[in-house]
């Protein structure tokens, strides 16, 4: 059975939420070790707590410029630091059990659990599998047995995932098992994928640049390998199947014979390739798109962006996702022997986002991104027609996964109202609840406002769209003042669903929160993602100065209390509009973000390097590399006069944390105010609560200072 478990990029695209940024640095830099005086000289100072009842960043935070955090505001806000849920890994092979990623009562980060099945009227019982120091969200049960599972872990937030053998029958319910490492540390490795005959599986293996002599590479490759999780040696007894070139390869499904692999190959988020690889010989063959023709009626050889699902039970069709006939990514069947694409959803203008298939290859399941909401389709694979549905708990779609035994649909449900829950449709179209997520006391989160769809009308006269989340109206009278935060990616979309800590702007300070779905986005066709690309890059950034303008129009904003936050690619736009758009903020966070394209792109993990470079621009070429430049926020950092606080990580392979040190010296150095926040065990993104909490409290504090002041008279 196809495992259920999607494909994994070569550049994971992370919907960026503030409150959950990690930080990390890979490149050598010019850290400040510690607050300069002139740093500290340009603090906001007002009275807060006596040194007795601040809150002291821990051992692994550097702080500049950012002042002590009063215990009571800590206390006050506890309830907003704690929401709970759970997502969906794995079903067990032969049980009706399954594994879920979840952050336990007083954990500090995402474990592994078993997770029982409900009975009796009462929930799953969770049993911890995983207790190291580091988040683990991604694992695999061996398919024949279950006897044992494979998980991926990085080290400190730097992505290097190693994989590691957990026995389950070594594990109880007071002491998780100690699992075996299958991996060199050397290496970034993926699962891909396991035989269907059971106890073999397949990953791939990307090299690193602080493995190479000078410290980066100029050429990659990416090594598909074949082992016996089992085996005492996994080292020296795996077998190599394929070493092919570049980082844009992602292994997918196995064909039910277990003689194929099918593999996509990223070009850019415009382009994909889908290839076979021959198990045996480890030959690789191109399928789409198909160059040759061999009886291509629809000319399936054009560029488009595929993914693939999974094969037919008798391996004569390949079920995928894909843009070839249109903007978005249709459900497609391709035969092939003929080469034939067949339309299965193209009466539905949504791109596809998941799928799913049955044990006995007749049913899938599909999600599809609405705007930002993902619903659920099912589909009989032998006619290619929807099925009913059953009425489902309201919000987004987060996953859906059919169970290895049976036809037992999971699927996780986030919304306004909570984070992640799984539930599942059962065989008789029941839907039962398989966990709850959790609340702190003191927060009714019913009470939580949905998020609506804004659209306003751009530079160029396209209309551009977003979520806006008000506070009540019956708590908060007047001109409300804006948080506008702008995802990451850029091919990222900011969907709806639960806010987290954000919930706190909005419901206790009266904040609006706008998040924009800027040009390069995904969820809105294959132009729409491809309008930011290249030389094109400031069009985004005018998207945000037509928001401002929206925003002036509304009665029930403050156009004059603004503040742009964002990560990753949201920093860099977050540091674009500052420089830009100086006169209509009162602020800006920037949270792992791009400072400086040229450096950026010479200093990410060269793996990601050739796909970035099709996104940005190649540095490498002149006319390019004066137009990044250019447009790099570091150039006009003059022009930032407005206070400036930036998170960043010591071990972030994406965005190096020198983007942020260089922009925070500089800045810095011209007298405007600027917070720096970094963590030396966290990568792109904070993933732990205690780094997750202070960057939490200082937000708070800076808005306190900046977006939430009264408007002047």
């Amino acid at each position: 059975m196809t495992r259920p478990q999607a494909p994994r990029l070569p550049f994971p695209i992370p919907l960026l939420q503030l409150g959950a940024l990690a930080l990390a640095v890979v490149a050598g830099g010019v850290a400040a070790q510690t607050a300069s005086a002139s740093a500290t000289a340009l603090v906001f100072a007002p009275a807060y707590a006596p040194a007795d009842s601040v809150i002291a960043a821990n051992a692994h935070l550097l702080t500049q410029g950012i002042p002590e955090i009063p215990k009571t505001l800590a206390d006050d806000v506890a309830r907003y630091t704690d929401f709970r849920g759970h997502a969906f890994v794995d079903w067990h092979p032969l049980k009706r059990e399954m594994l879920v990623s979840h952050r336990p009562a007083g954990g500090n980060i995402n474990q592994l659990f078993r997770l029982s099945a409900p009975a009796d009227g009462k929930l799953g019982v969770l049993q911890a599998l995983t207790d190291a120091a580091d988040p683990v969200n991604r694992a695999s049960y061996e398919p024949k047995h279950g006897g044992y599972i494979v998980f991926e872990r990085a080290n400190g937030g730097d992505e290097v995932g190693q994989l590691y053998r957990l026995d389950m029958g070594a594990s109880s319910a007071r002491r998780p098992a100690v699992p075996v490492q299958l991996t060199p540390a050397n290496e970034r490795h993926v699962m891909v994928n396991w035989l269907h005959a059971g106890g073999q599986l397949i990953y791939v293996s990307v090299p690193l640049d602080r493995t190479a002599a000078s410290g980066s590479r100029a050429e990659v490759t990416s090594t598909f390998w074949r082992v016996d999780p089992l085996s005492a040696e996994p080292l020296k007894t795996r077998r190599k199947l394929a070493e092919l070139p570049g980082g844009g390869w992602a292994g997918a499904q196995v064909s039910w014979d277990d003689r194929q692999l099918v593999l996509t190959r990223s070009i850019s988020a415009n382009e994909s390739q889908i290839w076979l690889m021959d198990l045996a010989d480890g030959k690789m063959r191109q399928i789409l798109p198909n160059a040759s023709g061999n009886g291509d009626r629809n000319a399936a050889a054009e560029k488009a962006s595929y993914l693939s699902a999974g094969f037919s039970r008798d391996n004569k069709f390949l079920w995928l996702s894909g843009d070839r006939f249109g903007e978005f990514r249709e459900l497609l069947r391709l035969d092939l022997a003929r080469g034939d694409l067949q339309r299965v959803s193209a009466d539905l203008p949504w791109d596809v986002s998941g799928i799913s298939f049955t044990q006995d290859g007749r049913r899938l399941a599909a999600l599809f991104n609405v705007e930002g909401r993902h619903e659920l389709r099912l589909y009989d694979t032998a006619t290619a027609k929807p099925l009913p549905l059953p009425a489902l708990p309201a919000g987004n779609i987060t996953s859906a996964h059919y169970a290895v035994r049976g036809d037992e649909l999971a699927f996780g449900v986030n919304n306004a109202q909570g984070p992640g829950q799984v539930f599942s449709i059962q065989r008789d179209g029941s839907v039962q609840a398989w966990t709850q997520s959790y609340a702190p006391p003191g927060v009714d989160t019913r009470l939580f406002p949905e998020q609506q769809i804004i659209r306003w009308k751009s530079f160029d006269g396209r209309a551009i769209s977003g979520l806006m989340t008000l506070p009540p109206a019956d708590k908060f009278k007047g001109r409300r003042p804006v948080l506008i935060s702008i995802h990451g990616g850029p091919e990222s979309q900011a969907s709806v669903g639960f806010l987290n800590r954000n919930n706190y702007f909005v419901m206790e300070q009266g904040v609006a929160l706008i998040q924009p779905n800027v040009r390069g986005s995904s969820g809105f066709g294959k132009t729409f993602l491809a309008l930011d690309n290249g030389f094109k890059r400031e069009d985004s950034v005018k998207d945000i100065g037509a928001l401002l303008d929206w925003v002036a129009q509304q009665p029930g904003l403050d156009a004059s209390r603004v503040m742009i936050m964002g990560g990753s690619y949201g920093g860099y736009m977050t540091l674009a509009s500052a420089t830009h758009y100086a006169d209509r903020i009162v602020g800006a966070v920037d949270v792992v973000g791009i400072s400086n394209f040229v450096t950026f792109l010479t200093n990410t993990e060269s793996y990601r390097r050739d796909l970035r470079r099709v996104e940005y621009g190649d540095e490498r070429e002149p006319a390019m590399r004066a137009h990044l430049q250019e447009i790099s926020p570091l150039t006009h950092a003059e022009r930032i006069t407005k206070p400036l606080f930036v998170v960043q990580g010591k071990n972030d392979p994406r965005v190096p944390y020198t983007e942020a040190e260089q922009i925070v010296a500089k800045v810095r150095s011209q007298g405007t105010p600027v917070w720096y926040l970094r963590a030396d065990n966290e990568g792109h993104g904070f993933a732990r609560k205690e780094n997750q909490d202070y960057q939490f409290y200082a937000l708070i504090l800076f808005l306190r200072e900046t977006l939430l002041k009264p408007a002047a008279p």
